[in-house]
């Protein structure tokens, strides 16, 4: 039973959830009452305040100058009053940011929010949306002489890789690529891929549903069932597991399952499995291996459709657009790609403080992160009213 553990979640997306781009704590940004106490928004001394203090990164257009660096034209004005806020209260880390704003009164930043957002919005970005599922089978060729066709393995001793969970693959990949498994010249392979490869290429894999295998000719499949009720807790029922950091068994190589199973006696360290497998004897482990080799199996993602079924949910919060459904929230659509990844991956990673958005966006790889940036940036949005 393959090792599960040991590697921060920060690879790969498996719980589909809402992307919130600007959350604050546990309250959406516009929530703090600030905006709605101020008068309105006066246009041109707001624009004399952008001239000065602005322009040099975001243009008077409200176009970023640069990659990494947002756009404001159109963007909901409440937001980016809250967003000054944090500069202001030191939740986003920019230091000029948090200078500009921390010298800016309550006046001054809802003027200047106001002119940004009086500007119409900037022409979306050309170029293809970024698809992980595409771009990992493209890779995915690479892996075939070894690992069979969309990761079906037909070598004994070489698991398959088709419907396992990718956050899993992408650990397991790591584990090789450093040493603490046992490599082959294959995984030379691998040396030169980024995160985004991996991501894309566990996807991919995760996606594929695992063809169905007879019985070995050892072990006894009844008889391994027996011995299943302490790996059905983390493995799944039958050996599918719904657990991101955890290998499903089922339809595997059963050569690979003994072999990997028996590393954990002496080369493989994880203390659960180590302690799973204390009491198991040889023909214990070739008879757990022989059941999880005949049950049925399905893919653990559904690749194409994944980034789709995310901006659907992105959508409820943003706007049916993502053009913001609410003052709360962020426009996202025409948003520079560049700034939309690095906001994400600081959410991810915990260099942006908000609790909301650092839980939800554990999860996501770089790969989701760069087709959902990709995706937005080519999107129109609408004029704020």
């Amino acid at each position: 039973m393959p090792d599960r553990r040991g590697f921060v979640k920060k690879y790969f997306l498996l719980s589909i959830v809402m992307l919130l781009i600007g959350c604050s704590d546990n309250q959406p940004p516009g929530d703090k009452g600030a905006a709605d106490k101020l008068p309105a928004a006066d246009i041109a001394t707001g624009k004399s305040i952008a001239e000065k203090e602005c322009k040099g990164c975001h243009g008077m257009d409200g176009k970023g100058v640069a990659p990494g660096i947002p756009n404001l034209a159109g963007q909901i004005d409440r937001y980016l009053i809250a967003s000054l806020q944090e500069y202001k209260d030191g939740k986003r880390l920019h230091g000029a940011l948090r200078n500009i704003a921390s010298n800016l009164t309550d006046t001054d930043a809802r003027n200047v929010a106001g002119y940004f957002a009086s500007l119409p919005p900037i022409a979306p970005a050309a170029g293809t949306v970024f698809s992980p599922f595409e771009h990992g089978k493209a890779l995915a060729t690479d892996c075939t002489s070894c690992h069979g066709e969309n990761g079906i393995s037909k070598t004994p001793g070489t698991p398959n890789l088709a419907g396992q969970q990718p956050h899993y693959l992408v650990a397991a990949t790591q584990e090789y690529l450093n040493g603490a498994r046992e490599t082959s010249p294959m995984h030379g392979l691998i040396r030169g891929r980024n995160k985004l490869d991996m991501d894309s290429l566990a996807l991919f894999f995760a996606s594929q549903t695992p063809a169905e295998r007879p019985a070995p000719s050892f072990g006894n499949p009844a008889a391994g069932e027996a011995l299943t009720a302490l790996c059905a807790g983390c493995h799944g029922l039958h050996g599918v597991s719904t657990d991101s950091e955890t290998p499903s068994l089922a339809s595997q190589d059963p050569e690979y399952l003994v072999n990997s199973t028996k590393a954990y006696r002496n080369k493989r360290r994880h203390e659960a499995m180590q302690r799973a497998i204390a009491s198991l004897s040889d023909k214990d482990i070739e008879n757990i291996a022989a059941f999880y080799t005949v049950q049925k199996s399905r893919a653990a993602e559904k690749g194409p459709e994944l980034v789709h079924e995310i901006t659907d949910r992105c959508n409820r919060c943003h706007g049916a657009d993502a053009g913001g459904a609410a003052a709360a929230f962020p426009k996202i659509s025409g948003q520079d790609k560049d700034y939309l990844t690095m906001a994400l991956r600081s959410y991810r990673d915990g260099r942006r403080q908000s609790s909301v958005m650092h839980n939800m966006s554990v999860p996501y790889g770089d790969a989701i992160i760069e087709s959902l940036s990709s995706f937005y940036s080519t999107q129109a949005a609408k004029p704020s009213k």
